[in-house]
């Protein structure tokens, strides 16, 4: 499996165990980390968040068809080797991921919170982990406004 981490700082224990899971995995050809925009610290906590793209392998395989129910074609069609629902089953099965806190068809989100005390009897902080994997080469996701469809184009509203 290869590993782009470029766009992220190293943060997040959490983030780290994931990527082990996925890298034991090999349905998973390449996994890319970033930093999400989200992530800030105050003195009372530090909220890191963090997206992963995943690329699953593909097979390719030959596919003998008719066109125009007269012609022989072959095609070559490739199949994914896991899903994001698999993947989901996958790292759930695992103690030390287990499962997600939030799944839709497009991404898995985790959450981890953890109470830091600090040596010396100085206050502690509350680490909050936020972990979110995406399908990599999938559409993008977006909120859609009430005067919009699915593919973001405006809807005519007559009245």
């Amino acid at each position: 499996m290869e590993v782009q981490a470029d766009g992220w700082s190293g943060e997040g224990e959490f983030t780290k165990r994931l990527m082990d899971a996925l890298g034991g995995l090999a349905a998973v050809a390449l996994l890319r980390v970033e930093d999400a925009p989200a992530s800030r610290a105050d003195a009372g906590f530090s909220f890191i968040s963090n997206e992963l793209f995943v690329v699953f392998r593909t097979t390719a395989e030959v596919v003998k068809r008719r066109r125009f129910r007269v012609l022989p074609v072959t095609a070559i069609v490739h199949a994914k080797a896991m899903t994001l629902g698999q993947l989901e089953a996958s790292l759930a099965a695992l103690p030390d991921v287990g499962e997600a806190d939030y799944s839709d068809e497009g991404m898995l989100q985790y959450l981890r919170t953890e109470r830091v005390v600090q040596p010396y009897q100085t206050k502690g902080y509350k680490l909050i982990e936020l972990v979110r994997i995406y399908e990599s080469g999938t559409a993008p996701r977006r909120a859609a406004s009430p005067n919009e469809d699915a593919a973001g184009n405006r809807k005519i509203i007559d009245k």
